[in-house]
């Protein structure tokens, strides 16, 4: 927070919170379309963030605050040295595509390739070692890190066995403080889901508070007093804020907001979508995809890809910084609006998907460099939630409602007639396995069995195969990683006493490509009396 203000110099508190998360999508192939999600969400967002939070750190220390969740399997995949050393490999292919476009494609294209580069060095610089960099930000007091649910598992579809909501609670509790050192405070539910009591369980799992929607606080019991502008805290100890609908609105949606400005980076038109297939195939690309490789801007009224022209960098970067003092004039006016007294001061909690700043909107690390430097000319306070705990508030006692930040506030979207065939599939699995986990094994090559079979239902588990199921992009792809867990889950629960050279390789297999989760314990599914 900025030393110059007094309490009573500042209109209100933003704390803008970040989610982080990929899917667990390792695979042992060459340009695979998963490592391609998680190279582009690399270079294009949580390297220009790193950048963006070192920088002001040193220039802006006391603005410089965030809140970020790294899910679990997001931290699996960025410690994975198999990962590291193929992505330098695949940024270089990227490289060569620039470097033979046309003379009048490179000189359109050279901001691209200069960023590029810069990131790069960044890269090796560190040698690969992200994680690092984020502790850093954290034990310097810049970053408060979150956790998630072990897979990013809906919680509210998983409460028919509790002990499987325990389980992705626990298990990504102990990964957290595998890869940081410390134990987490807070966490990301998933898609913001809550359910009755599931605050008894966090609190148990020794988490102290969590982000909303909106819904989930302004219908809690009784009615906050203060809405969404202060964290409510429940019975059991569990701190939750909620989301700001009017912070986040005009940053998230392209449509409404900033990111659909005709002067911004187009993010669908790619150039691996254009060039010949035999082109692709020259670099081992076996499928026209984005290569993450965007030149054009949006366009004035332009609705056709063929239409786009040539993106200008310095254009952007300064409608950036402008529509940075335009987001916090707006901030300043509603926190005005809403300082009703002397001694209360407004929270402003603005949630996003971290993958919006710098994937899907080019420009985003750019508005966040300028909202942390220029915040405090607003007379607003940017925090993290953390640090608004630390102030040891007034916080009123309320049960929060049932809700997700899905449309209309509730579990919808992961529950359709798209998705909804995963429920009984993975409620049957979680079943059997809670019942197995609650004997006592004693065979260590039983257990290591048991293990893997956790591993495998967890990955079931994921969330984000049910979006993906529900926005009808990937289907295929989605189903096919649900049926493909579910499988290897049944297949070793069924062969718990082979023992047999033939399972023993597939064993060794499974556990080589689903390689998660190493400090895993059968215990935490162990059934608890409800």
């Amino acid at each position: 927070m900025n030393s110059r203000f007094s309490n009573n110099e500042y209109l209100g508190q933003l704390a803008i919170v970040l989610h982080a998360h990929l899917p667990y999508v390792r695979k042992n192939e060459k340009n695979s379309l998963e490592e391609d999600w998680f190279f582009q969400a690399i270079l294009e967002c949580y390297l220009p963030l790193l950048q963006v939070m070192e920088t002001t750190s040193k220039s802006v220390p006391d603005n410089t605050k965030l809140t970020m969740s790294l899910s679990p399997t997001l931290l699996t995949l960025l410690s994975s040295s198999n990962l590291q050393k193929k992505f330098p490999e695949w940024i270089n292919t990227r490289i060569e595509f620039l470097n033979e476009l046309s003379d009048k494609e490179k000189t359109a294209s050279d901001f691209l390739l200069k960023n590029i580069n810069n990131q790069l060095t960044y890269w090796k610089d560190c040698s690969g070692n992200l994680i690092e960099k984020f502790r850093k930000l954290s034990l310097s007091g810049h970053l408060d890190i979150l956790t998630c649910a072990a897979t990013h598992g809906y919680l509210p579809i998983l409460r028919e066995n509790p002990e499987t909501v325990i389980a992705q609670i626990k298990t990504a509790i102990r990964s957290h403080k595998n890869f940081f050192g410390f134990d987490p405070l807070g966490i990301w539910l998933p898609e913001c889901a809550y359910y009755e009591n599931l605050d008894k369980i966090l609190a148990d799992c020794g988490i102290r508070y969590a982000v909303l929607d909106g819904h989930g606080i302004l219908n809690s019991k009784p009615r906050p007093r203060y809405g969404v502008y202060a964290p409510i805290c429940t019975k059991k100890g569990i701190a939750f804020f909620g989301r700001d609908s009017q912070s986040t609105l005009p940053v998230w949606s392209a449509r409404d907001g900033f990111p659909g400005d005709s002067v911004y980076r187009e993010f669908h038109k790619d150039l691996g979508w254009e060039l010949p297939l035999e082109k692709l195939k020259e670099k081992d690309i076996s499928s026209s995809r984005p290569l993450g490789l965007k030149y054009h801007r949006i366009t004035k009224n332009s609705s056709s890809l063929g239409e786009k022209e040539f993106y200008i960098e310095d254009q952007a970067e300064n409608k950036a910084a402008e529509h940075a003092d335009h987001f916090l004039a707006q901030r300043a006016d509603q926190l005005k609006k809403i300082n009703l007294s002397s001694s209360f001061k407004p929270i402003l909690v603005a949630p996003f998907d971290a993958e919006l700043f710098g994937h899907w909107w080019y420009e985003g690390p750019r508005f966040l460099e300028n909202i942390i430097k220029k915040v405090a000319n607003y007379s607003i306070k940017l925090t993290h939630l953390k640090n608004i705990l630390s102030q040891n508030p007034s916080i009123q006692i309320c049960d929060p409602s049932p809700s997700s930040w899905g449309q209309g506030g509730f579990h919808n979207y992961w529950l359709n007639d798209k998705n909804a065939w995963i429920v009984p599939e993975i409620t049957r699995a979680g079943a059997r396995f809670i019942e197995i986990s609650s004997r006592n094994h004693t065979n260590q090559f039983v257990q290591r069995i048991i293990k893997q079979a956790a591993r495998e239902l967890l990955l079931a588990e994921s969330s984000d195969w049910s979006f993906i199921l529900r926005a009808g992009t990937t289907s295929e792809l989605a189903k096919e990683r649900i049926d493909r867990h579910l499988s290897r889950f049944w297949k070793l629960i069924n062969n718990l006493n082979a023992q047999d050279k033939k399972f023993t390789k597939y064993l060794e297999l499974i556990e080589e490509e689903d390689k998660i989760f190493p400090d895993l314990r059968i215990e935490d599914w162990k059934k608890v009396s409800h």
